[in-house]
């Protein structure tokens, strides 16, 4: 050291010779001595700046149209009764999805295709869609015993296919542009088995919109269902939702024109000067004063025959005036139409179709054909069977065998 000024060999070796294990100003110190990283902070921290409250309630109606459009379509789908409440929009991420959801549990997958670019999950317990698909097969509800199989996430995925099918056409009619879905993708998931959402979509590493309802199905199922929007879709859906509401700007209306000018004609009379009261009563008239009596008063009364109220008078002389005549129609109701216009569709094909019965199976008696299978249908042997032309029943008739192919003999025409 010269002059009290340390060199940078002396400046190095104090560095060296510090106690690293001395915890520095705002650094937390755990415990045996070993600094604690800082705590990251949450991913919802700061919500409003990824989605305003007023872009949460505009989703949340969307959603709530939707949704109602779907509980009608699973209703016709389960035969009974489904409700859903309305639901709670709120910024997530994927550590709230797995703290609040039970797993595993079914992801479906629902990408728009037309209107919208973008996608959107749902989740579902596992439980609710062994539900689920026991009522779409006929069942009671209660067949939920053994694990979820290819024919539940089958049965799920075909139930969202029309449920969402049902939610893209009331976008389309809130939206008011045409929007269409793929088929969704149904998977089973065990949450303890996935470190990040990304694996499952890259769209869940980070925030993302998360909407909660409540669904009831009869007494079986009362539970809560979740929907995740990417943030960039949600604001895209906002967008279109105001450009949508937003009232049309009103056309100015054009400024009035002027009437123009017109000269008197030659045998018009002018107004007569005069008296200003005597006008007003039409008294500076001569055409106002055709057929009016004065009663007693002075006043004349209104309404008598013969009285002009100062209406313009039309001048008839000189317009030709004749009474309409129209081309007589010729009805040939109940007749043959016209040999030259049958002739003009002679060539037209069209698909003829013999009926031997019809029947109806449920789900679950369908997934039992097999090779061997006895169908019964609803004709009795040796009954007519239908002739249809077209979808259209036309006739009636019989079997007949001609060579090696069959064929139909005709025994009654339908009217």
């Amino acid at each position: 050291m010269d002059g009290g000024i340390l060199s940078q060999d002396e400046i190095q070796a104090l560095l060296s010779s510090m106690d690293l294990s001395e915890n520095p100003e705002g650094t937390e110190k755990a415990e045996g001595g070993e600094p604690k990283e800082d705590a990251a902070p949450a991913a919802n921290e700061d919500t409003d700046a990824l989605l305003t409250p007023v872009e949460k309630d505009a989703i949340g109606e969307i959603a709530n149209i939707s949704l109602g459009s779907s509980a009608t379509t699973l209703y016709s789908l389960v035969n009974t009764k489904v409700d859903i409440t309305t639901p709670t929009v709120m910024v997530a991420n994927w550590e709230s999805v797995v703290n609040d959801y039970e797993r595993p549990c079914v992801f479906i997958q629902i990408r728009y295709t037309t209107g919208l670019n973008g996608s959107n999950i749902m989740i579902l317990k596992e439980h609710d869609v062994k539900i689920i698909a026991d009522l779409m097969m006929g069942g009671d509800g209660s067949n939920t015993d053994g694990e979820l199989g290819e024919l539940h996430l089958s049965a799920i995925s075909e139930a969202m296919n029309q449920m969402m099918g049902a939610a893209a056409t009331s976008m389309s009619t809130m939206l008011g542009k045409m929007i269409d879905i793929s088929p969704p993708e149904a998977s089973l998931i065990d949450l303890n088995d996935v470190a990040t959402g990304g694996d499952i979509d890259p769209f869940l590493q980070g925030n993302f919109v998360k909407i909660s309802f409540r669904m009831q199905i009869g007494d079986l199922v009362d539970s809560s269902i979740m929907q995740l929007y990417p943030i960039d879709f949600a604001k895209s859906l906002y967008d279109t939702f105001v450009v949508t509401k937003a009232p049309a700007e009103p056309e100015p209306s054009p400024a009035p024109q002027a009437a123009p000018y017109a000269a008197p004609a030659a045998n018009e009379q002018m107004p007569q000067q005069g008296n200003p009261g005597q006008q007003d009563m039409g008294m500076g008239n001569p055409q106002m004063n055709m057929g009016m009596q004065m009663p007693m008063g002075g006043m004349p009364m209104m309404g008598m025959p013969g009285m002009n109220m100062g209406y313009p008078q039309m001048n008839m002389q000189g317009m030709n005036v004749q009474p309409a005549q129209f081309q007589s129609f010729n009805n040939n109701m109940g007749g043959m139409p016209a040999q030259e216009n049958i002739g003009l569709i002679r060539d037209v094909p069209l698909d003829v179709t013999v009926e031997l019965g019809r029947t109806k199976k449920s789900i679950s008696e369908i997934l039992d054909f097999a090779p061997g299978t006895i169908i019964e249908l609803d004709r009795i042997a040796g009954e007519p069977i239908d002739v249809l032309v077209n979808g259209k029943f036309v006739a009636k008739g019989e079997v007949v065998v001609i060579e090696e192919s069959f064929g139909i003999r005709v025994t009654e025409i339908i009217n």
